[in-house]
This record gives C-alpha cells, sequence and structure tokens, in this order.
C-alpha cells in the first residue's frame, strides 16, 4: 500500500505532465481521486464503463488510461457517463489519465514502444503536434510486405485488422514513421513527404489519407488505434510495479478501432 499521492507525484515527474502540451480537454494527470491510498493497478486504454467495472472486479484501486475521462466539450453525466463515474467512485478506483505525455515516452511511450516490437530502431522524432514530435522515424532497408507481415503479427493478437495502401511489387521500404493513434492527418502526410518517409505506420486514418499517399508513393500501414496504444500503459504499470512494489493487470477491452 502506497499514498496516492506519491504515485502521482511520480507519474506526474515520470511522464512530464505538466509539460507537454495536448489538447485542450486532455486534463492529463489524476483526473479522479480515491480515498488516498493505493495497493493495485489497472491499465486500460480507455476510460469505459468496462474497464471501471473489470478494475472493480481485480479489486485494483488506480486505473491507468491513455484515454481519459474527458474529451470534446462538457456534456451532462448522465446514461453511461454516469455510470462509469458513480462506478468507480464507489468502487474507490482513481483515475490517472495521459495522453500525448505517454505516446511521446522515449522510453515506456506507445510510438517508441511500437517501433521496437517491429524491431524498428529510431532516430529522430516525427509527427508534430503544435511544438511537439509525437511519433518516432528511422532508416530501414527492408521489403515493405515485410514490414507489413511484422505489422499484422503484432496486431492480430490483439484484435485488429490491419489495412494498408497499396504497395508495389518489390518495394523496399528506406524510412519509416510510426505514429500511434489516429495518425493519418493531412499534416503527418505532408511531414511524411518533407522529411523523406516512404512507410507510414499508424493506429488509424480518414479514408482520405490513403488516396493522399498513393499520390505521393507513401505506403500508410493502419494497424488500429486501439492495438497501436495498448503498450504505453502496460509499460506505465510495470514502471509502477518496479517503483513501488504494486501488483498491476491489463484490462484488454479491444474497440473494434
Amino acid at each position: 500500500m502506497i499514498p496516492l499521492s506519491d504515485c502521482v507525484s511520480f507519474l506526474d515527474g515520470l511522464l512530464a505532465t505538466r509539460d507537454i502540451v495536448d489538447y485542450d480537454q486532455a486534463l492529463n494527470g489524476l483526473q479522479l481521486a480515491n480515498s488516498g491510498t493505493v495497493t493495485r493497478v489497472a491499465a486500460a486504454v480507455d476510460f469505459s464503463c468496462d474497464s471501471v467495472h473489470e478494475a472493480v472486479r481485480l479489486g485494483a484501486d488506480l486505473l491507468l488510461v491513455h484515454h481519459g475521462m474527458f474529451w470534446g466539450e462538457p456534456r451532462p453525466i448522465l446514461g453511461p457517463r454516469y455510470e462509469r463515474l458513480r462506478a468507480a467512485i464507489t468502487g474507490n478506483v482513481a483515475v490517472y489519465a495521459s495522453h500525448l505525455p505517454l505516446d511521446l515516452h522515449a522510453r515506456l511511450g506507445n510510438n517508441s514502444l511500437l517501433a521496437r516490437h517491429l524491431e524498428l530502431t529510431p532516430d529522430s522524432r516525427f509527427g508534430r503536434f503544435r511544438s511537439i514530435d509525437v511519433g518516432v522515424s528511422g532508416p530501414t532497408d527492408l521489403a515493405t510486405e515485410e514490414l507489413l507481415a511484422r505489422v499484422r503479427a503484432f496486431a492480430a493478437p490483439l484484435g485488429s485488422h490491419v489495412v494498408c495502401s497499396p504497395i508495389p511489387p518489390r518495394r523496399r521500404t528506406r524510412r519509416w514513421a510510426v505514429v500511434t493513434g489516429a495518425g493519418a492527418s493531412t499534416d503527418t502526410l505532408a511531414q511524411a513527404v518533407e522529411h523523406g518517409v516512404d512507410t507510414l505506420i499508424v493506429g488509424e486514418g480518414p479514408h482520405h489519407s490513403a488516396v493522399e499517399a498513393m499520390d505521393a508513393e507513401l505506403v500508410v500501414m493502419y494497424a488500429g488505434h486501439y492495438a497501436t496504444e495498448t503498450l504505453g500503459v502496460q509499460a506505465l504499470a510495470s514502471e509502477i510495479e518496479r517503483v513501488f512494489g504494486l501488483p498491476w493487470s491489463f484490462l484488454h477491452l479491444p474497440t473494434g478501432l
């Protein structure tokens, strides 16, 4: 058992939570308190009714999530929004959310970990959002079909079906970039062209991103928003176990996206 405040201070420092810009409504950090102590941690990609109920079932009193309680404009706390909040409060579950601070962390971040999982070595940051680069990029000399096979092998156990823009015959990837989650924005595609990236690995993107990629002779692999963001919360929970000795569980709750 450790004080919740100690855990929060550790996470805030580790992730530079207060220093990293994000979407205005992300509210990174402790989003919901509990009675003041932590004995077990649960990690999930999303704050949802399912993740809260599963955390309660496992006896976790701290839920780490990538997508937290607050997105978009304020809305009334009704229906499912009320239920997940009620379940967390009555179950004594604190909620800590880390969005872009976790995406870009060099050791525990979704982008660095996915690159490592795919046996790719970054040499630079990539994927500009406001004043920060969220993703990673690096050189390689690999058949693009082989890279696609690696992406599919990563995503399949997580329930994600990988979609890929067309790959020309015998094409090789010379420079790749990874931007997890909703990474295939028009801005990201433009950055890829500017920086000589020929293969972009993302979670998801709109249809027009594939059209733009084909016109730019860029291959985009869409590995699933959920799947590409499962790595960071697990690494973060493991780090809490290493430092504080608290047990943890990953809540695998795929969204289908």
